[in-house]
């Protein structure tokens, strides 16, 4: 039986944040989902499946969509009392009863099952405090990043839209950036932490900009993701690629990354060690 079970839409880089954790520290997690137009047909329950259509007919909507979904959506009364919002990603106890929402808490839960095989929350009350920062620090280039995304998806993106993700983008990158230039390897001591974690998936979603570029052409804006952050942000990219090949993380981010390639070697500094743009 696994220690933990995670429901969302798939592919999602934010429940890496849980799986990479996992990888790390032993801890078993499984994760269950589909496309977000097939969770539209899903149970949305501890024992989340696909429904047929006359399971579909039968039940009804049991809920709105809400951000990413429309129409109605069949959540049990046993999903809703454990989730409260009602959103995945959406992650449970073994015995179903417990809810655990909002990807970083996840990762956190994860990290917590397996603190005595892996130090995720670093070492000591100070450094679990400094990873804690750096997490809620992500929430606010997260938030503008999911609304950018989301417009640029269903093509009513703005240029407020757009500034405020530019904003949000670049302060997270310098504040990265600042983090690993005193010569750190890592954001927080001297080992991967849940801040590395967090880092890697949030930028890795952010990738879905460039699917998307044709969206900004037609409004007159350009992409948030170009060829100059590697020389603004050397540091925050070059972590980046080295996270990329961790065995921790490569299972995850590989394969989706792969697709944005080009943008990837566009934006990465040429050359990828940090100790070449550190003081």
């Amino acid at each position: 039986m696994s220690q933990l079970r995670i429901f969302s839409y798939l592919p999602n880089p934010r429940i890496w944040k849980a799986t990479i954790a996992a990888r790390l520290c032993g801890v078993e997690v499984e994760v269950r989902g589909g496309s977000p137009k097939e969770l539209q047909s899903w149970l949305w329950d501890f024992d989340a499946r696909a429904l047929s259509s006359d399971e579909q007919a039968r039940l009804g909507g049991a809920a709105a969509g809400k951000v990413g979904f429309t129409g109605m959506l069949h959540k049990t009364r046993a999903f809703m009392e454990a989730h409260p919002f009602g959103t995945v990603p959406a992650a449970f106890s073994p015995d179903g009863k417990i809810g655990i929402f909002e990807s970083n808490s996840i990762m956190r839960a994860v990290a917590r099952l397996g603190e005595s095989k892996f130090p995720l929350y670093g070492r000591g009350p100070y450094q679990a405090a400094r990873v804690d920062s750096f997490l809620d620090a992500s929430l606010v280039f997260a938030r503008d990043a999911q609304l950018y995304l989301l417009s640029l998806m269903n093509g009513t993106v703005s240029s407020e839209i757009h500034s405020r993700a530019r904003d949000a983008f670049a302060g997270y990158a310098a504040g990265i950036n600042q983090a690993l230039s005193p010569g750190r390897e890592y954001l927080v001591g001297d080992n991967v932490t849940l801040a590395d974690i967090c880092f890697a998936a949030e930028l890795s979603l952010f990738f879905n900009e460039r699917a998307r570029v044709r969206e900004l052409e037609k409004k007159g804006l350009d992409p948030i993701l170009h060829s100059g952050l590697g020389a603004q942000f050397p540091l925050a990219f070059a972590h980046f690629a080295g996270l990329r090949e961790h065995p921790a993380f490569a299972p995850d981010l590989a394969p989706y990354l792969k697709k944005f390639e080009p943008a990837l070697q566009a934006v990465e500094p040429a050359n990828k060690d940090p100790n070449d743009y550190r003081l």
